[in-house]
């Protein structure tokens, strides 16, 4: 069975990533087991921040974000009766989807071209070309 990691961030490129998924399931003979993944940034001073806040504000902050940007391709994979796990880490964007992507074994990942990232990718280019250039596994990138 094919694992492929789908990482999530809630924008629409991301929705069309999923949307293809289920389009072209038929693709992977013997099934697929899908894992989607959500990355939520460190907050900034995230020592100082979980000092005041506390581990567990932190890390439930991190949970609720993660669920939300979740939450589309989950309704979606649902509807179409398509069986899945989620994930939400935290950390730099490409490095935690590679790292997982290692950790958990999978074949592929399929991510959208464009997500809901920060001013400085445009100096520091997209997730999607740093998951290219660090990825261990075939990247198949959705416009």
């Amino acid at each position: 069975m094919l694992k492929v990691l789908v990482p999530v961030d809630g924008s629409e490129s991301s929705g069309r990533a999923v949307d293809f998924l289920i389009k072209e399931l038929g693709w992977f003979k013997g099934g697929a087991e899908i894992h989607l993944l959500n990355v939520q940034p460190p907050l900034p001073y995230g020592k100082r921040v979980s000092s005041v806040l506390g581990h567990d504000q932190l890390a439930q902050y991190h949970q609720e974000e993660g669920m939300a940007a979740l939450k589309n391709a989950m309704q979606k994979l649902d509807a179409a009766k398509v069986k899945y796990h989620y994930h939400i880490g935290v950390g730099e964007g490409a490095e935690v989807i590679c790292q997982f992507a290692k950790e958990k074994g999978c074949d592929r990942i399929l991510i959208g071209t464009r997500g809901l990232g920060s001013v400085s990718n445009l100096v520091l280019g997209s997730i999607a070309t740093k998951v290219i250039h660090l990825s261990p596994v075939p990247v198949l990138l959705v416009k």
